[in-house]
């Protein structure tokens, strides 16, 4: 699994949000300068992200962007899944149903499951709260 650009990105961006949260909404000039991150690329991950239901945003010379619930109830699994799809490090993982062929006697099969599981767990354990609070170790692992 590689997480791509825009997966790191939306997180430095949510972290970013997640920092300077309050009752207004924030710029997306302010998270631009801040995460130095064009506001093209940062437009195109706040669509999907707003899609999602994980921001709300105004338009506007008062707009911008914010949380959508308190940052403690994000993951950080949740976000990826969002910007980079299924993480299951395997194709015949991405659905509920194995639709494998060779699933029965695959002898691999246990060891992506276990991966597809310690993957997951980790990163649904991990919140958005808990690197916006720690912002020298969210540097290091985005």
């Amino acid at each position: 699994m590689k997480i791509s650009t825009r997966g790191r990105y939306a997180l430095r961006f949510m972290i970013d949000l997640a920092q300077h949260s309050s009752s207004e909404f924030i710029p997306l000039r302010d998270i631009s300068e801040r995460q130095n991150i064009s506001i093209k690329y940062l437009e195109q991950i706040t669509s999907l992200l707003s899609k999602f239901g994980l921001l709300s945003s105004i338009r506007g010379p008062q707009g911008g962007y914010k949380l959508t619930k308190p940052a403690n109830e994000y993951t950080i699994g949740s976000i990826l899944r969002i910007t980079e799809g299924n993480l299951a490090p395997v194709t015949c993982l991405e659905t509920p149903e194995n639709n494998c062929q060779r699933a029965s006697s695959c002898p691999t099969l246990k060891l992506w499951k276990g991966l597809n599981q310690t993957v997951n767990n980790y990163l649904d354990g991990i919140t958005l709260e808990s690197l916006a609070k720690a912002p020298e170790c969210a540097n290091s692992l985005i």
